[in-house]
C-alpha cells in the first residue's frame, strides 16, 4: 500500500504501544496502557473486517464452569489452580460489567444448567461431588453454587434431573463489542482493520512490525490475538474452532437460560426468542484444530440432531444462520500473560472462557509494561 505522507504522520508515527487483535483482550489492554499513559500514542491491528477470532463470534455465555467441567478439571489441575481459575472468571466478568455497564451488554442472571445424558455416569459423579465443589467455591460467593432441578423445559433423551447454577448469566456479544470499541476509539485509540501482521524483528528500543499493508515501528508490541497466537510463534496456543447455529424467531419460547450438556462441549441458549446453539468440537478434536472460518456437515448435522432430539423435540424450528469462531486451548487452562522479549509481551490462551476472563487478561497485560 502506498501511504501519504499525512498517513503515515497520523497513523503510524511515533508509536508507543501496537497491539495485535481487537478483541476483548486488545481493547480492555488499550483502555488500561491509556489510563496508565493518558499522553501514550495506542495503536490496535486487526486483521479482520470485525475482530476476526472469537470475541465477536462466541455464544454471550457469562460463565465459569459448569459443574461437570470443573470436576474434570480438577483431574488435571490441582484445587488451589481450579478455585484461582474460578476466581479469574468471576473477577473478569466483574470488570467487565464494570467497564461497560450491565445496560450496554444486555447483561442478564438468568442461571445456568447443565443436562445429563441417561447413559454415561456423569450425573451421579456430579451428584456426588457437588457438595465438595460447593465448598471449594463458597469463599467465592458466599453461598452453594449448585444444587439440582427438574427438567421443566420439556428437554427429552436426557436425565430429569439438571444441575443448577444461580449465579450464571448472558450477554448481548455484539452489544459488547460495539459499545468497548467506542469506549476505545473515544480514549483517542486508532483501530486498523484489515491489517495482517506478517513478521516482526526487534532492536533495543522499539519493534519493527511487518503487515499485508504497509511497515512502521513502535516502541512496544503487545499479541493479543489467542486463537491465532501460533502465526506469531506462540506454540503454547492451539487453536479451537467452535460452530454455532441459530434458530429462526420461536413463538412462545420457554427455555430461558444458559445451558450446558456433555461437559461443556455443547452450549445453548436464548435469544431473541431463538435459540443458539454450539459445540460439538469433541466429535473431531484434531479437525476442529484449526484457524478456518468456516463448518463441517458432521459437527452442523450433530448440533441440529441435538436439536430436534433433545432441547426442541415437540417445536418446530429452522435454522435462520451458522458460523463459527476460533479459541485458544493448550494443555493447561492458565492463560498465558507473559514478556516475551524485551519490547514484546502476550495475553493468550483463554481457554474457551474470553467473554468471562478477557477483560482481566487484557488489564494484566497492559501492567506487564
Amino acid at each position: 500500500m502506498n501511504l501519504s505522507y499525512w498517513e503515515i504522520k497520523s497513523w503510524l508515527t511515533n508509536i508507543d504501544y501496537t497491539i495485535v487483535g481487537s478483541g476483548i483482550v486488545g481493547l480492555n489492554c488499550a483502555l488500561q496502557l491509556k489510563n496508565r499513559f493518558p499522553k501514550s500514542k495506542i495503536l490496535i491491528l486487526e486483521k479482520g473486517l470485525l475482530p476476526q477470532g472469537a470475541s465477536t463470534k462466541n455464544a454471550g455465555f457469562a460463565c465459569f464452569g459448569s459443574l461437570s467441567e470443573i470436576i474434570d478439571d480438577l483431574k488435571t489441575h490441582s484445587e488451589e489452580e481450579v478455585f484461582e481459575l474460578v476466581k479469574k472468571r468471576i473477577d473478569g466478568l466483574q470488570l467487565l460489567r464494570t467497564t461497560l455497564g450491565d445496560s450496554a451488554i444486555d447483561y442478564q442472571e438468568l442461571g445456568g444448567y447443565e443436562l445429563f445424558s441417561n447413559i454415561d455416569g456423569l450425573l451421579e459423579a456430579c451428584e456426588a461431588k457437588k457438595d465438595v465443589i460447593n465448598v471449594l467455591l463458597k469463599p467465592l460467593f458466599n453461598d452453594d453454587v449448585f444444587s439440582f432441578k427438574s427438567n421443566t423445559f420439556g428437554f427429552k433423551n436426557c436425565s430429569d434431573n439438571l444441575s443448577f447454577n444461580t449465579f450464571e448469566g448472558q450477554i448481548d456479544t455484539g452489544k459488547m463489542m460495539v459499545s468497548l470499541t467506542q469506549l476505545v476509539l473515544s480514549a483517542g485509540i486508532k483501530i486498523l482493520n484489515s491489517s495482517v501482521v506478517e513478521e516482526f524483528s526487534e532492536n533495543q528500543d522499539s519493534v519493527k512490525v511487518k503487515t499485508n499493508q504497509f511497515e512502521f515501528s513502535t516502541s512496544k508490541l503487545l499479541i493479543a490475538t489467542n486463537g491465532f497466537a501460533s502465526h506469531l510463534d506462540i506454540s503454547e496456543v492451539k487453536p479451537a474452532r467452535a460452530q454455532v447455529l441459530i434458530t429462526k424467531p420461536i413463538d412462545n419460547l420457554q427455555i430461558k437460560g444458559a445451558f450446558h450438556l456433555d461437559q461443556g462441549y455443547y452450549y445453548f441458549r436464548n435469544i431473541d426468542n431463538r435459540i443458539l446453539f454450539g459445540g460439538g468440537r469433541n466429535l473431531d478434536f484434531k479437525g476442529e484444530e484449526t484457524t478456518e472460518l468456516a463448518q463441517t456437515d458432521r459437527i452442523q448435522n450433530k448440533l441440529e440432531e441435538i436439536l430436534k432430539s433433545t432441547i426442541l423435540p415437540n417445536t418446530p424450528f429452522e435454522i435462520e444462520h451458522r458460523w463459527s469462531g476460533i479459541m485458544g486451548v493448550g494443555q493447561q487452562k492458565k492463560p498465558i500473560v507473559k514478556q516475551l522479549s524485551t519490547n514484546v509481551y502476550c495475553g493468550v490462551r483463554l481457554g474457551g472462557m474470553g467473554v468471562a476472563i478477557g477483560s482481566l487478561i487484557g488489564k494484566e497485560l497492559a501492567d506487564l509494561l
